[in-house]
């Protein structure tokens, strides 16, 4: 499955969904963007269950101003609206494999509790 260029007209659409969303925040000008792709891309073959997106933060720069993005390549993982992992730098291979698998078992019920325990707690 190929990378799906994520904008902020299709963001809300894209991250919303059922499907975990890994975010590769880039620039065409950044070096370790351009190693980093490659792998991203790859990745996306070999896990059909998830949804890869790429952010250029030259053309998307209101998008990457909303996450705070300071340096590039950051990587942002979604699974059910809420971020699993938000981190500047490419990762190798393994090391991608690794934060997938860990993200797609990661047990959402347990954040979401501690959420709604957050929310409902007098300030």
């Amino acid at each position: 499955m190929a990378s799906v260029a994520l904008t902020h007209d299709n963001f809300e659409q894209v991250v919303t969904g059922d499907r975990m969303v890994i975010i590769d925040f880039w620039a065409s000008w950044c070096a370790p963007c351009n190693v980093f792709a490659p792998i991203f891309e790859e990745a996306s073959e070999r896990h059909a269950d998830v949804v890869f997106a790429k952010v250029n933060t030259e053309e998307e720069q209101e998008l990457a101003a909303i996450f705070n993005i300071r340096s590039i390549p950051t990587l942002m993982v979604f699974r059910g609206k809420e971020i699993l992992f938000a981190e500047a730098g490419a990762l190798p291979p393994a090391a991608l494999e690794e934060l997938l698998t860990k993200a797609k078992e990661f047990d959402l019920t347990e954040v979401r509790r501690e959420t709604a325990e957050q929310g409902s707690t007098p300030a």
